[in-house]
């Protein structure tokens, strides 16, 4: 039941993501989330580190879209400067917002990765649309809100059980 929550690959922040792997498996295109995946949930712009990957990603060929539960607002301040294109109020892990944002790459999910820091709704959503997905650890998870916490509570439980069949271990991060 839980098996749906393993991620593809575990990284501790999208600066341990082997791009260059990536690429030579055909991946052209990510989906990131935002909150505690690229910043903290309560920072507003990307740090000078974040635009530096994200200027290493594009000039690697990479296309890159935001796909973010949190409003318009939020997300257009971060996404806008940057010049990525976004999708807000996501609905994750509904697949419509990553069907529309395979739509906004132009991609197939083979050739598309996902990167979240939630079990429940990045790698979830990514799982049951065939995206291979990337967990990253929460960059500031005393920022998140009531949501966020729910799904963390849920997130736990199913841990307990990946660990009880063997199937996620602690080291197993990047």
């Amino acid at each position: 039941m839980f098996e749906r929550l393993l991620p593809n690959m575990r990284v501790n922040t999208v600066y341990d993501i082997e791009l260059d792997v990536l690429h030579a498996q055909g991946i052209r295109g990510i989906i990131t989330d935002l909150d505690n995946t690229l910043v903290g949930a309560k920072e507003a712009l990307a740090t000078p580190e974040l635009v530096t990957w994200l200027d290493y990603v594009r000039s690697r060929g990479f296309k890159v879209v935001i796909v973010s539960n949190n409003n318009e607002s939020r997300v257009g301040k971060f996404a806008t400067p940057l010049q990525i294109p976004f999708i807000h109020a996501a609905r994750k892990p509904a697949a419509k917002a990553f069907r529309k944002a395979l739509g906004v790459l132009g991609l197939p999910a083979n050739e598309t990765v996902v990167i979240g820091d939630q079990m429940m709704t990045d790698v979830l959503g990514g799982n049951r649309m065939g995206l291979f997905t990337i967990l990253v650890a929460a960059i500031s998870p005393s920022d998140e809100g009531i949501m966020t916490r729910v799904n963390r509570l849920i997130e736990r439980i199913a841990l307990r059980q990946l660990r009880k069949k063997g199937l996620w271990y602690e080291g197993d991060t990047k």
